[in-house]
């Protein structure tokens, strides 16, 4: 949301008003110097709030210099040590103790002090026309006790508000950083809910079209063995049919890897070689790809327990999504680095990227973006991160690249021998 800008006219601007008012008011001489710095005062402090630069450490610190040399030229042209002025230095140091902290309030509270007591110096007391009696210390020492005091005790206050604000904005970080994660469980909770509705629905279907197709497939076979040597046309056509049947044996058989339950024989395996073997399978793809694989692997990797035939998988789908979003001539990463607890392997393209509106939805079945895909590809392999009790993300700008990260568990590291 868009802050609110402050209001022009606020209601301490009538207090400030009725303040200043009522000492050019009830002043006894009216003097012009006087009623010149009562206004000035008064424009000064109206203003502040609103120039942003005193809202800056050193505006407020520029802002209480100028009231407090203000506050000692009305003293010092009203009568001095005797000026009923003298409460005018409790603005800089009530605004020091609220917003500079327990050092800004001291340093500014002894200026305070100083710049009214330095009124007892004979340049401004003539010791012939005024003496100072015992009462009048009383007076006086009341006085400058006041300004401490009211400073401390506005600086603590300052300073359990400030603290109580700490504590609010920590309890509000937690509850938003709550709430993220109460969104994230549910949208997993709501994908683990439709992978479990489409994969039965996978089942199903699989299981009603294996036998039609196959009979099809040995019809199409037994055509194309029937027809004439000299039918071209039918024998191209028989080879259609026994192709796409093919094609749909494999579309189903993503299916039923996808739709049936995983579970991963967990043994202690080298990442490295899993990656090395998925690289392989990768080059040895017919078309070829024309890309180069840079492999980056971390020797901090230990051996660690996980289905390796299952990530094997997962790196080869990533890889191969990799190699069909780049251009040819152009470089693959395969990386891994050890975490604490996890062992990280990420693939690296420079291809043509993932548009932010389909970010979120590529882990999702059939959702693709390949004109012949099915999108299944990157949905068995969050099926199979998640059995392994891992974490995958993606880090993809379109026209840049795309990151993809893969986090396994390696449990507690071993201790040394």
């Amino acid at each position: 949301m868009p802050e609110s800008k402050p209001a022009f006219v606020r209601p301490q601007d009538f207090i400030w008003l009725l303040l200043f008012g009522g000492l050019a008011f009830a002043s006894p001489s009216r003097s012009s110097s006087e009623l010149e710095l009562l206004s000035a005062l008064a424009i000064f402090q109206l203003a502040e709030p609103r120039v942003a630069f005193f809202s800056t450490s050193r505006g407020i610190i520029t802002a209480n210099a100028i009231k407090l040399i203000l506050g000692f030229l009305l003293i010092g042209f009203t009568e001095g040590i005797q000026s009923s002025y003298y409460l005018i230095t409790l603005f800089p140091v009530i605004s020091a103790a609220t917003s500079l902290g327990t050092l800004g309030s001291t340093i500014f509270t002894l200026l305070a002090c100083g710049s009214y007591l330095i009124f007892l110096h004979p340049f401004f007391l003539d010791p012939n026309r005024y003496e100072i009696t015992r009462e009048g210390l009383k007076i006086l020492s009341l006085r400058v006790i006041f300004l401490p005091v009211v400073g401390f005790l506005t600086n603590q206050l300052a300073e359990s508000n400030r603290e109580a604000v700490k504590r609010y904005r920590a309890a509000a970080m937690q509850l938003a950083d709550a709430n993220q994660s109460l969104r994230e469980a549910e949208a997993a909770m709501r994908r683990s809910e439709r992978l479990a509705a489409l994969g039965q629905m996978s089942a199903g279907l699989a299981h009603e079209l294996r036998n039609p197709l196959g009979t099809v497939k040995a019809s199409a076979e037994m055509l194309g063995k029937s027809i004439a040597p000299g039918n071209e046309v039918g024998k191209e056509l028989a080879g259609f049919i026994s192709s796409e049947v093919d094609r749909l044996n494999s579309l189903i058989s993503r299916f039923l890897d996808f739709a049936k339950p995983l579970h991963p024989q967990g043994s202690k395996n080298d990442l490295s070689e899993a990656l090395d073997r998925a690289v392989s399978q990768l080059e040895q793809h017919n078309p070829p790809f024309p890309v180069t694989v840079y492999k980056n692997y971390s020797p901090d990797v230990r051996p660690f327990h996980f289905d390796a035939e299952m990530i094997e998988r997962v790196a080869y789908n990533l890889l191969l999504n990799a190699a069909q979003a780049s251009a040819p001539d152009t470089a693959i990463t395969v990386k891994t680095r050890q975490l604490e607890g996890y062992a990280e392997l990420s693939v690296i393209d420079r291809g043509s990227g993932i548009d932010a509106k389909d970010r979120e939805s590529i882990f999702n079945p059939f959702f693709t973006t390949k004109r012949e895909g099915v999108g299944l590809g990157l949905a068995i392999v969050v099926k199979i991160v998640d059995e392994h009790g891992g974490k995958i993300s993606v880090e993809s700008e379109a026209g840049v690249g795309s990151v993809f990260r893969v986090l396994l568990p390696t449990g507690p590291p071993e201790p040394a021998a």
